[in-house]
This record gives C-alpha cells, structure tokens and sequence, in this order.
C-alpha cells in the first residue's frame, strides 16, 4: 500500500492559517493522507511566530518548514531550537538556530524531510543547495525522504530534482506563491512540482493587499510593511503517492481548495 504525502504551499497571514485550522485536517481525512508537510514562512505576512506555528501543528501539519523569511521574527529562535518539526533551510549559516532536516516516525515507517533555499534571484548567500543535499543524504536512514525547495528560480528547482532524481521520493517549490501545472514523476521515481502555490487570501497578489504591491511597481516608497489582503482564501498544496518500501513516487498531483 502506498503512503500519501501533503505538501502545503506557503502559508500567508491570519487568514491562511485560519484556513488550515478549518480545512486541513478534514482534507487529510477525505484524501487519506498520512503525513503532512506545510510551509509556514509568511504566517505573519513575513515571517512566523510562535504561536502561530503552534496553530499549524494543531491546524494538522506533521512538520512545518520555512524560507527566506525563518529568522524574521526573533521570538521564533527557541521554538527553532526546541521544536525538531520546525525547520529552516538547512543551507543557512551554522550559526543559525534549529535544524535544516529531521526524521519522524509515520504510520508508513521512517520519513526525512529536508528544507533547502535556492541561491537564484535570492538576496543574500547561503550555501550550495546542491552539495548540501548531497550532505544530508548520506546521513539520513529513512525510506521516505522529502525536500521542500524554497527557491525564485524555476530552473534552479527543477535542477535540483533532475539532480535528485530516485534518491528523494518527492521535491516541491515553494516561495512564489504561484501554483504551477507541472506535477509529474521524474524517470528514476521523483515526483516533483515546481511550485505548490500558497494558502491565503484568494484575492490578492501573492496574499498581499494588491494596492500595495501596486504602488511599490508604480514607484511608491514602502512607507508600512505588507498587509495581508480581506477575503476569501484557498489552499494550494500537492499529494504525492510513495511506496514506502522503494522511496520512489507513484504518482503527484496538484490540489487547491477554496
């Protein structure tokens, strides 16, 4: 029997997270999914605070992954530092607090799970996702292993799932809050999206009110930091079938409710 994995695009504001807290773990239940991976970077629009990933862990997340925006929020440093579930990009700083990856007990067995950054269009330096994936691998003792790449570029993500290709069951793209079309399974049994999109407000421009997105392209100075947009919100995600016993992707497919 196959295992089915949840991978929960960028989660944004008050109202993605109330999303999550109404909807996630009824979908767990309808779909049958057996782990679930959420990416909570922009809980607080930017950034995420304790207790808001507490509310994703109780909203139905097994582990919660992070980006570009992780040490944001200075009260998040403990949780990072406490909570194994919690994760940063393994490729920051070592002087960074928390852990870039972890394995976790599932009903299907061992499952890691990795976060990386890409370096592309990125506005600082860390380290080669590349090699460091390569570094992590030859650690973990799991079955399962899945990356959530944070990353801007498309090209970088999908390099980094061609690069590895039947060594990780499942890589996803997070951070640009666009979900793409291109759910697959690589030949060697990777299943990859470039993107799973985000969970907050539908309309909006990548969950920020849309004037103000507006105004910085018309040349506007940002005099407040980002607001979260007033309505509706979805949740974009995709579900990857696995057989726990290759590690190998049965089958991926991209998900959204509203």
């Amino acid at each position: 029997m196959s295992a089915r994995i949840l991978a929960v695009g960028d989660v944004v504001g008050a109202g993605g997270v109330a999303f999550l807290s109404k909807r996630l773990w009824s979908f767990r239940r309808e779909h049958h999914i057996d782990f679930a991976v959420v990416n909570g970077e922009n809980a607080s629009v930017v950034g995420i605070n304790p207790h808001e990933a507490a509310e994703l862990f109780a909203a139905g997340a097994d582990v919660v992954t992070l980006g570009n925006h992780a040490l944001q929020k200075h009260t998040i440093f403990q949780v990072l530092d406490d909570n194994p579930r919690l994760l940063r990009p393994a490729n920051l700083s070592p002087l960074t607090p928390g852990m870039g990856y972890g394995t976790y007990d599932a009903p299907f067995g061992r499952v890691a799970v990795v976060n990386l950054i890409g370096r592309c269009g990125m506005d600082f330096g860390p380290d080669s996702p590349f090699y460091e994936a390569e570094r992590i691998l030859n650690k973990l003792d799991a079955n399962v292993i899945l990356v959530d790449f944070h990353a801007e570029a498309t090209s970088e993500k999908a390099a980094l799932a061609w690069h590895l290709d039947g060594r990780v069951a499942a890589l996803w793209g997070t951070h640009t809050h666009v979900q793409t079309s291109d759910a697959t399974v690589l030949p060697k049994g990777t299943g990859f999206i470039t993107d799973l999109g985000m969970t907050g407000p539908a309309l909006s421009i990548l969950g920020v009110k849309p004037e103000q997105s507006v105004a910085r392209f018309l040349g506007a100075p940002k005099r407040v930091p980002y607001a979260e947009a007033p309505g509706p919100c979805k949740m974009e995600a995709a579900i990857f079938d696995i057989d726990p016993q290759t590690g190998h992707c049965l089958h991926a497919e991209a998900v959204r409710v509203s």
